[in-house]
């Protein structure tokens, strides 16, 4: 059985999140503030963690923040707020899906299914060998990236990004192939949710930013 952490101020929101997820079969757990959801995931561990942005004492970013200095547990980010600013620093901080609100119960749904998904591929498909991309080293057994020689603080979808795009060199892929092999998404996604993490992947990139390139009208290709 998951186990999924609602941290969200308004209890009607935890709630509706709980009967949907307990119909799915999940166990729930609610908290009202990021400074609970901390505390919970220090104490327990959870499949699927979802937090609202703005709550009292510790909001949602923070809460995220400190969350990935212990667990790369799927984030899922809600918020009454969907500017593009929010959303990259959502993914700054390690979110994993950013969904707004008022929000669609059973897409909500479906965004767990995805993240949990995702998160056992994760530990069942990691490939022991190295990838080299000029002074990019990909070192997929330890899960770590180095350009040049130093190593790069990547969250855990901008390392299954640039993962992707090596593994894939020279190979046009549109944003609809990243979706579903980076996020897991068959159908529909976040509007530019791989435009807004592939420009954060460049900024780390640092001289190598360029080797992301971008193919106007389909997607993006990788190339040292």
């Amino acid at each position: 059985m998951a186990k999924i952490l609602i941290a969200d101020d308004e209890p009607n929101i935890v709630t509706l999140i709980r009967r949907y997820a307990e119909r799915e079969g999940y166990e729930v757990t609610g908290v009202s503030d990021g400074r609970q959801a901390i505390r919970a995931c220090q104490a327990d561990v959870f499949d699927v963690i979802i937090l609202d942005v703005m709550m009292p004492d510790t909001d949602g970013f923070t809460a995220c923040r400190k969350i990935r200095e212990f667990t790369e547990t799927p984030v899922i980010m809600l918020s009454a707020r969907g500017t593009e600013f929010d959303k990259l620093h959502g993914f700054e901080v390690g979110v994993d899906d950013y969904v707004t609100k008022p929000f669609s119960p059973m897409e909500l749904m479906a965004r767990i299914r995805v993240a949990l998904k995702r998160g056992t591929q994760k530990v069942s498909e990691k490939k022991e060998e190295i990838l080299t991309a000029g002074g990019i080293v990909i070192d997929t057994p330890g899960m770590t990236v180095t350009v040049d020689g130093d190593r790069l603080e990547l969250t855990a979808k901008e390392y299954a990004l640039l993962l992707y795009l090596a593994e894939n060199q020279g190979v046009v892929l549109s944003r609809e192939q990243i979706l579903n092999a980076v996020w897991g998404y068959e159908d529909s996604a976040p509007d530019r949710t791989v435009d807004w993490q592939i420009k954060l992947l460049r900024g780390k990139l640092g001289a190598y930013r360029d080797c992301i390139r971008t193919v106007r009208g389909v997607g993006y290709k990788f190339e040292t």
